[in-house]
């Protein structure tokens, strides 16, 4: 059993926190803005940190709970943490390092060490010291030494966002297979959209101190709850609009004076209403041919206004030529090339109904207004 209950709730000077979810033998990935609460959430999950109230469990055994009382110590609560510095032991050994802190003789604690460093590609590193080491064998040492008392969760607070790409992508793939083999829980707290999209079981958004969303990691990029959780997780179109009729199953919506069709969402907006529209950027389908020839809705006629190449893809950002917002797409390389954007500047653009996400009206302190934003 390796699940985690978490709920807490706390103020620290102005800063008022106040977050819940649960995971159960997954990645949990926790996103957001530096400064959001993710790595306090991660400190009060391992004792270093006490809420004001609220109830947090570990594999079953409740470690804090303010009405009765309970308040396991740091080092009782079993979890494997790894911090961003990582904070070996310079004076130690690689395996005095792992070994450190794990029950048992000298011998047992040195073969759990040896058979932790072997499982991450370590072995025959074990006399060396950590200053000798390049970035990524540090950090597997690291993980290693969290893993060393057979935990049950892994808190994992950016511990790859001092180490570039190709090391960040080896140590993904291995923290995923840990995972698997060891039916391990792990909390993972990152600001880099595309680690949480490539990590996440389930993903909780974080702002400002709360959880604006918690779910799986395909609900949350492709349905978020509201425009910020939208702008947060990089949607490229994110519009404000107003209901103007209802069809079955349908609703039609102006936005800037186009009509888009998007699917009628569970909560039913009424006639009149004002909504925001969500559409990410590479769900947008780029057409041949005159709006009218292509269908009776959601098409619309732009110019490429701007465009950045990044790596193996492209982003466009488009002005309607009639009504209508700006909007952006998002291509890889070979499309980019096989279409003929280069010297091709006019599209149709196809704008999916089943793509385009429904969400209620921003409250005026998340932001709102009309057009298009993004949080790249």
């Amino acid at each position: 059993m390796s699940s985690l209950r978490y709920d807490a709730r706390m103020r620290l000077g102005t800063f008022e926190y106040d977050a819940a979810f649960e995971a159960d033998g997954e990645v949990v990935v926790l996103f957001g803005h530096s400064g959001a609460g993710k790595s306090l959430t991660l400190q009060a999950i391992a004792g270093l940190l006490t809420p004001a109230e609220g109830h947090i469990e570990i594999a079953g055994r409740t470690v804090f709970d303010r009405v009765s009382g309970i308040d396991v110590p740091p080092q009782q609560r079993n979890v494997g943490y790894v911090v961003q510095e990582l904070a070996l032991f310079p004076h130690m050994s690689v395996v005095e390092n792992v070994a450190f802190g794990v029950p048992g003789s000298r011998v047992e604690r040195h073969a759990r060490a040896r058979a932790l460093l072997d499982r991450l590609g370590l072995a025959g590193y074990e006399d060396r010291a950590p200053g000798s080491l390049s970035g990524g064998q540090r950090q597997r040492v690291a993980l290693a030494r969290a893993l060393a008392r057979d935990v049950p969760l892994l808190l994992l607070d950016e511990p790859f966002s001092a180490l570039d790409e190709s090391l960040r992508r080896t140590l993904r793939a291995e923290l995923l297979r840990l995972r698997a083999e060891l039916g391990l829980t792990v909390v993972f707290v990152t600001h880099d959209l595309r680690e949480a999209h490539l990590l996440a079981d389930r993903l909780a958004v974080f702002d400002r101190g709360k959880i604006l969303q918690f779910g799986r990691r395909e609900e949350v990029f492709h349905r978020p709850a509201s425009r910020r959780v939208a702008e947060l997780t990089g949607v490229g179109n994110v519009m404000s609009g107003r209901v103007l009729r209802r069809l079955e199953g349908v609703l039609e919506v102006d936005v800037s004076g186009l009509v888009l069709r998007v699917e009628d969402p569970e909560w039913r907006p009424a006639v009149g209403e004002g909504v925001e529209l969500a559409l990410r950027a590479e769900r947008v389908n780029l057409r041949r041919g005159a709006p009218e020839e292509l269908g009776a809705s959601n098409f619309v006629q732009a110019d490429v206004m701007e465009e950045h190449a990044y790596g193996a893809g492209f982003t466009l950002r488009f002005a309607p030529l009639g009504p209508g917002p700006s909007l952006e797409v998002d291509l890889p390389s070979r499309p980019y090339e096989v279409l003929g954007l280069q010297e091709r500047k006019r599209w149709t653009l196809e704008l999916p109904a089943e793509d385009l996400h429904v969400m209620r009206p921003a409250p005026p302190e998340e932001g709102g207004g009309s057009g298009v934003s993004g949080d790249r």
